[in-house]
């Protein structure tokens, strides 16, 4: 049996799960509290940040506030039949432009940059904190 015909029955999506989403906003908030942890010793760097952590709350309150919206627009029922649990929604297929990929596949490759951002920020900040200490002690 080759590997089309195993996933012939798979659901198709073309909605991130939610938790997918909610990776996404806790990624977003590491981000901004490694910044802040980190990199808010200058003078003036606390007024950068801040307007950095304003345009990535914005990045997050505006497609919140539509689907808002849009989920105020659906039929209960219809919101009902289409909750997917996680194990099932990453068992699936997710639609694309390009074509359909594996649920999984799809899920990893649209977090990943935003961890690899929040982690590569916090270790920067770690790096940079203990180099610090260290040379307040010479």
């Amino acid at each position: 049996m080759t590997r089309q015909e195993r996933r012939h029955n798979r659901p198709v999506s073309i909605h991130l799960h939610p938790i997918v989403y909610w990776a996404i906003v806790g990624l977003v908030v590491w981000f901004a509290a490694s910044a802040w942890t980190f990199f808010s010793a200058a003078e003036y760097m606390g007024l950068l940040l801040a307007v950095v952590t304003g345009f990535f709350f914005m990045a997050i309150a505006i497609p919140f506030a539509i689907w808002l919206v849009w989920r105020k627009n659906q039929d209960p029922d219809a919101m009902r039949r289409e909750s997917i649990s996680l194990r099932d929604w990453a068992s699936g297929e997710f639609e694309t432009w390009q074509g359909r990929r594996k649920a999984t596949d799809a899920a990893v490759e649209i977090v990943m940059p935003i961890a690899a951002a929040a982690f590569g920020l916090m270790a920067l900040g770690t790096v940079f904190y203990f180099a610090a200490a260290g040379a307040a002690q010479l």
